[in-house]
């Protein structure tokens, strides 16, 4: 099992890297996934993630968007995923859970750091979902 430390890194480079893994048959945990950070422009992405997580209630009916931070990595991870409902994609899923903080069971094992090359902006999934 590995341990994905998800403070400071970007969301969709989170997203691929376990995405991989879970497609090689490891099961992983990625904890701290309110400080995962979602690139672009702040308003943009608080519009959009706005106007998806209130579609449901109206006559528009669509697909509900979570607002844990949990959820939205997981989601994510989903999206990377070949064929999610079925097949070796359905497997994968299965084998990957997310935490907001740090549970207990996993503060002494050795988690793995996803390294940045380049310095970006930041917005953290906490600040969205509120």
């Amino acid at each position: 099992m590995k341990i994905y430390d998800g403070s400071g890194i970007v969301m969709g480079r989170l997203a691929s890297y376990v995405a991989k893994e879970l497609l090689k048959g490891e099961e992983i945990v990625v904890v701290n996934c309110a400080d995962v950070i979602i690139t672009g422009n702040k308003k943009m992405i608080r519009e959009k993630f706005y106007e998806k997580s209130k579609r449901h209630g109206s006559s528009q009916k669509g697909p509900t968007h979570h607002k844990t931070s949990e959820k939205i990595v997981k989601k994510t991870i989903r999206g990377m995923l070949p064929d999610y409902r079925e097949g070796r994609g359905r497997g994968a899923f299965k084998r990957v859970k997310c935490y907001d903080g740090m549970p207990a069971e996993f503060r002494e094992k050795e988690m793995i750091q996803i390294k940045q090359k380049t310095k970006i902006k930041t917005n953290k999934i906490k600040e969205f979902v509120k």
